[in-house]
């Protein structure tokens, strides 16, 4: 992170309160970048400021960070904050940009791109890249399992920290590195009384109302017309799907995948130098 850190930014879209965090010079070519599953945006604190030549706007996705939290009547599908980001690429005056996009954050940047392939220029995809195929005949069992879990998980509160170094200690107890919960965690805090709060909303635990099919799957990335880099991690999450990735590279107009170390937060790992200098020489190869 450079010396006087990032910037922060906030727009209220829809009735919901979005925030993010900028690095470098908004003059510089525009990059979106999208973080992973109850992560926030301060994920990319360690990369962003690496990618010199660009200007990095990292988004809290709705219900993380300091984002707001989606009405009771509402839901947090994959596809649920398209329309406020393409919304935010608007507002923030760009008429194309690259995206890059890590965990359930690639997903949702894949779909993105594949709904609005003249707004993406370039996609760069972290240890994700498409959910796991449903078959069709899972439809209503999933369905009732997103409606048994919705009162349950809208009248969970969050748990209580008695300190901030507690909540770090215990989200980094599942499966995130120390290092990377310390920078991740105070950003989706809440104090109220002694007691503090990760913000994130308890709803993003429950199941989905819906999943997409091997078929939606194949259309999503079929759609997408940007040259992609995926990059997976060695010990990460995409390596369990191995077997299909080559079928899903197919589907892909321009799909590279690079093989790099480290776990499924290798983006906050040590190597990032390295990382940055892949993805910068990715997103620059026409220049």
């Amino acid at each position: 992170m450079t010396s006087s850190g990032p910037r922060e930014l906030q727009w209220e879209i829809d009735g919901l309160h979005y925030a993010a965090l900028a690095w470098g010079d908004p003059h510089n070519p525009p990059l979106l970048a999208l973080h992973g599953w109850l992560d926030n945006a301060a994920s990319f604190a360690r990369l962003a400021p690496l990618l010199e030549a660009h200007y990095v706007v990292a988004v809290d996705l709705s219900g993380h960070g300091k984002s707001g939290w989606r009405s009771t009547d509402a839901t947090y599908q994959i596809y649920d904050d398209l329309p406020q980001l393409l919304s935010i690429v608007e507002q923030l005056g760009w008429e194309h940009c690259h995206l890059m996009g890590h965990s359930r954050g690639a997903i949702i940047a894949s779909l993105f791109a594949a709904c609005f392939p003249e707004r993406v220029e370039r996609l760069v995809l972290l240890d994700g890249m498409a959910p796991e195929a449903t078959p069709e005949d899972e439809f209503i069992p999933q369905l009732r399992q997103f409606v048994e879990q919705r009162g349950r998980y809208l009248s969970r509160r969050p748990s209580g920290y008695p300190s901030v170094e507690k909540a770090i200690e215990v989200r980094s107890g599942h499966g995130l590195p120390p290092e990377a919960a310390e920078l991740m965690v105070p950003r989706s805090l809440r104090v109220e009384g002694e007691s503090w709060y990760l913000g994130s909303d308890p709803r993003l635990r429950g199941a989905s109302a819906m999943k997409l099919s091997a078929a939606q799957i194949d259309a999503m990335l079929g759609a997408v017309r940007a040259p992609t880099l995926l990059l997976v991690a060695e010990s990460g999450f995409v390596p369990r799907m191995s077997s299909k990735l080559p079928t899903l590279l197919q589907r892909m107009y321009d799909c590279r995948m690079q093989t790099v170390p480290g776990g499924h937060h290798f983006h906050m790992e040590d190597g990032v130098d390295t990382l940055a200098a892949t993805i910068t020489k990715f997103l620059q190869a026409d220049t």
